[in-house]
């Protein structure tokens, strides 16, 4: 499951995922981040995974293919991306990766909620 967060400032694309993400949500995420780079914008994403979060297979190979169109492509792109959630796994995994992560990435615990939103409001 992932749906659209909207009340955050004008610029920030807003996302909340939660269970089993399927390929056609994953799809439908990236649409307008797409819109967003193709537009020549900065990306800011604000990212909430509630409860267990995985994607199925077909999710997995857009994710892959994503971060050769989205993350090399548009490397330049991306600003800052604010990530909440309070799974130790991808707490631990964002700490080795996030360095070659493009942009600024930070981890916010579920109770950081509102520091997480003022910081990519920022």
């Amino acid at each position: 499951m992932i749906e659209r967060i909207d009340d955050l400032p004008e610029g920030v694309l807003g996302f909340r995922a939660g269970g089993m993400l399927t390929r056609d949500e994953y799809r439908e995420m990236l649409a307008p981040i797409y819109d967003t780079l193709e537009r020549g914008e900065k990306l800011d994403i604000y990212f909430e995974l509630v409860g267990h979060f995985h994607l199925d297979a077909g999710a997995a190979w857009e994710d892959l293919k994503a971060a050769g169109s989205v993350g090399l492509k548009h490397r330049s792109s991306w600003h800052r991306m604010a990530l909440v959630t309070d799974r130790d796994w991808i707490r631990h995994a964002v700490a080795i990766v996030g360095p070659l992560e493009p942009g600024e990435l930070r981890v916010f615990a579920r109770d950081e909620n509102d520091q997480a939103r003022a910081w990519i409001s920022s």
